[in-house]
């Protein structure tokens, strides 16, 4: 739960809240070249941890949406061809760092 915003009201703050959401997505379909494992090293969350919450949420309230779905709205096209297009092999550091739990997931 979110700590509302002074002033706010709480209709507002989901639309800013859903705003920067947005805007995360977007820079994260800009910038290909960081891999999940690099954000997940470093933040302890990545894409794919973006499109299960966006899942989960969308269960809470009896929505529909599929895994698969959900990871298309986060990569802006299906995970499968953005993985051909953009992932690559982790280095040998990157994989230590995260089976370390420097990853956090």
């Amino acid at each position: 739960m979110t700590e509302p915003l002074n002033g706010i009201d709480p209709a507002t703050q989901t639309e800013l809240e859903a705003a920067v959401f947005r805007r995360l997505v977007a820079h994260l379909r800009d910038r290909t070249d960081v891999q999940n494992i690099d954000l997940m090293n470093l933040a302890g969350f990545c894409r794919n941890c973006l499109s299960n919450w966006l899942k989960d949420a969308a269960d809470e309230r009896g929505l529909r949406l599929s895994k698969d779905q959900s990871r298309e709205h986060v990569y802006g096209m299906p995970y499968e061809e953005w993985k051909q297009k953009h992932q690559t092999e982790a280095s040998p550091e990157q994989q230590t760092r995260f089976a370390s739990g420097g990853g956090g997931h």
